[in-house]
């Protein structure tokens, strides 16, 4: 599913160049779920950027699905992402003119991929059934970042990338989001790769790397 080898990545400082991935070695499973943690810094959301096509890295490859998407162009990767890859951030990003039915099915619809069914299984293990004619400053953070989820997986992405998906929300709420991401992942097949600081939140998930200085270690 995705094959990462040899990756590594520098930005520039005042002071100079900042080494913050090492040459990282990483495969991820159709259907499995990876927390990857590591202390401030480490370079985790580095990695998740460059696997989700929103940067690219300074040497090594990034394979999804057999082929390799390490040297795309500006519009590949804007392809990519949109028929790739699904991201979810701790940032909710909705479109606050759009209602929640609406917010769910937008990037479907770029996609090509819109299903009404896939999304009306989605609203109800998500439980937005009676929110989908809210706008998103109605909603709470729970309330919207279940939102963000569904709109992620309703365009039936290979890759799922969550960056710190809970980490606005209280505990219990948190919790019940990744209850919710994990069992719609896995009943779909998709593969989720997931940066947490919570070693609690990432026992949970199918496997834990652990990035530290640039290199995993674990």
């Amino acid at each position: 599913m995705l094959l990462i080898s040899g990756l590594t990545k520098h930005y520039a400082s005042a002071e100079g160049p900042v080494e913050v991935l090492k040459g990282i070695d990483f495969q991820l499973r159709s259907g499995e779920s990876v927390a990857l943690t590591g202390e401030s810094g480490s370079g985790k959301s580095t990695l998740l950027h460059l696997a989700g096509g929103l940067d690219r890295p300074d040497a090594g490859t990034i394979n999804l699905n057999g082929k390799d998407v390490t040297n795309l162009d500006d519009k590949q990767r804007a392809g990519y992402r949109r028929y790739q890859v699904g991201m979810i951030f701790q940032q909710f990003n909705l479109i606050p003119s759009l209602d929640v039915a609406s917010n769910i099915s937008f990037h479907a619809r770029l996609a090509g991929r819109h299903d009404p069914l896939w999304q009306e299984q989605l609203v109800e293990a998500l439980g937005l059934s009676l929110l989908l004619t809210r706008y998103p400053e109605q909603l709470s953070g729970g309330q919207q970042q279940r939102v963000a989820i569904g709109r992620t997986l309703a365009a039936k992405p290979s890759l799922v990338l969550a960056d710190e998906p809970t980490g606005n929300l209280d505990e219990a709420t948190g919790d019940n989001v990744l209850d919710l991401m994990l069992l719609l992942t896995r009943s779909a097949g998709l593969a989720l790769l997931m940066v947490t600081h919570s070693s609690r939140l990432a026992d949970r998930l199918d496997r834990k790397v652990i990035l530290r200085g640039g290199k995993i270690v674990a």
